[in-house]
C-alpha cells in the first residue's frame, strides 16, 4: 500500500469516525424546540392539549392547513427510529451510514479508471 493510499484511507476513516460520533452523540444535545419554519407556521395559534393525549391548534395560523407527508410513517421519520423516544442518535448514525454507502457507491461508479 502506498503512502498516498494509506493517507487517504486514514483520512476517510477519521472522517467517518467523526461523522458517526457527531451523529450519534451530539444529536442528543440538539434543541427540542421547533425550528424557525415550525415557529413561523405556528404564529397566531396556540397549541392546546385535547385531553386525549393529542394536541389541537387554537387561533389562525398556517399550521392549521398542515398535513403529514407520504413518508411520515417511515422508519426514520422525525429523526427517530420507528417513533421511539431517545433514538435520535441511532437515527443519525443510520443516516450517516446510508449517506456514506450511497456516496461511496456513486464515487466508485464514477471514478476515473486508468486507460490501458
Amino acid at each position: 500500500m502506498s503512502t498516498k493510499t494509506r493517507r487517504n484511507t486514514g483520512f476517510l476513516l477519521g472522517f467517518l469516525l467523526v461523522a458517526l460520533v457527531l451523529a450519534g452523540a451530539v444529536s442528543y444535545f440538539a434543541d427540542s424546540n421547533p425550528d424557525g419554519l415550525d415557529h413561523a407556521t405556528l404564529a397566531g395559534c396556540q397549541v392546546v392539549e385535547d385531553g386525549h393525549g393529542g394536541e389541537t391548534l387554537q387561533g389562525t395560523c398556517i399550521a392549521q392547513n398542515a398535513k403529514d407527508h407520504h413518508l411520515a410513517g417511515s422508519p426514520l421519520a422525525d429523526y427517530v427510529v420507528n417513533g421511539g423516544e431517545g433514538t435520535t442518535g441511532l437515527a443519525g448514525v443510520i443516516g450517516v451510514a446510508v449517506t456514506v454507502v450511497v456516496a461511496g457507491g456513486l464515487f466508485w461508479l464514477l471514478r476515473r479508471r486508468p486507460t490501458k
